[in-house]
């Protein structure tokens, strides 16, 4: 899915399930940082990015990786785990900070056993 492709729908085309969801995602307020944070993520297949006045949400299935090296460059000044959280509002799966460059946010909680 692309930048303009949006995750939220009309009450009137939503349909309810009684499964689980393996999808997981962040809220950021809109900035600098999260502006690149939401291009990098983009570029990643399954993940949909949505703007909104003054958000972005950025949504996958199973599980994104966020890489602080990839967005460091790209932002141009230093982008840790610490200052990637500031970024974000709230969050939906298990988010686990792996190491000192990588944040991974799952949805299928089985995959996040490793680390509990």
């Amino acid at each position: 899915m692309s930048h303009t492709d949006n995750i939220f729908k009309s009450m009137k085309d939503m349909q309810f399930e009684t499964t689980i969801s393996v999808e997981c995602g962040v809220t950021m307020n809109d900035s600098v940082e999260s502006r690149v944070i939401a291009e990098v993520m983009g570029e990643k297949p399954g993940v949909t990015v949505t703007y909104m006045p003054a958000m972005i949400r950025i949504d996958g299935e199973g599980k994104m990786e966020f890489k602080m090296d990839e967005i460091t460059e790209r932002l141009g000044r230093e982008m840790t785990p610490h200052l990637f959280e500031i970024c974000t509002s709230t969050h939906y799966g298990r988010m686990v900070m792996v190491d000192d460059n990588t944040v991974v946010l799952f949805g299928n909680m089985d995959d996040v056993q490793e680390f509990i």
